[in-house]
């Protein structure tokens, strides 16, 4: 095997651990919090948050990084518009993953101090999960774009 197609294998699977695991955990946590089930709630936003540290967090990084080198390798510049559009729905993803993080972790914490203390989950919380969603859904979306983009490589100019 050569060295592209090796560094593609691994871009592909990293991008489809990546969006896979980003949308199990939405679908989980979606469920959990409309369960209005404390216990659930602190269990699956706990999970939730483990899975981003260990698969969305590393593949996060290794997509661009192996992105970069298959564009390099394949003699595409990051001027190349399908590259470029990709490369900025990425960003844009990011922008939109990075605090969806740090609601993750307050819902967490929020989550495990009511089950702890037996008592209801904050108002903060239901906003934070609106929230949460609502950043989810146009990331999800850039994220099915760069998958087209990547497949299809586009011809056209801006």
């Amino acid at each position: 095997m050569n060295t592209y197609l090796l560094i593609k294998w691994i871009h592909i699977l990293s991008s489809v651990l990546m969006v896979g695991t980003g949308f199990g955990s939405a679908y989980f946590m979606f469920f959990a919090n409309r369960s209005q089930n404390v216990a659930t709630q602190a269990m699956v936003s706990r999970l939730v948050v483990r899975a981003d540290w260990w698969f969305t967090t590393p593949t996060a990084l290794i997509q661009p990084a192996t992105g970069l080198w298959l564009a390099h390798l394949a003699g595409w510049p990051l001027s190349t518009p399908w590259v470029a559009l990709s490369l900025a729905l990425f960003v844009f993803a990011g922008l939109c993953w990075l605090p969806v993080v740090w609601l993750q972790l307050q819902m967490a914490a929020m989550a495990r101090q009511a089950l702890a203390t037996s008592t209801p989950l904050p108002a903060r919380y239901g906003r934070y999960a609106r929230w949460w969603e609502a950043l989810g859904y146009p990331a999800f979306v850039a994220m099915v774009g760069i998958f087209f983009l990547m497949v299809t490589k586009p011809v056209y100019s801006f």
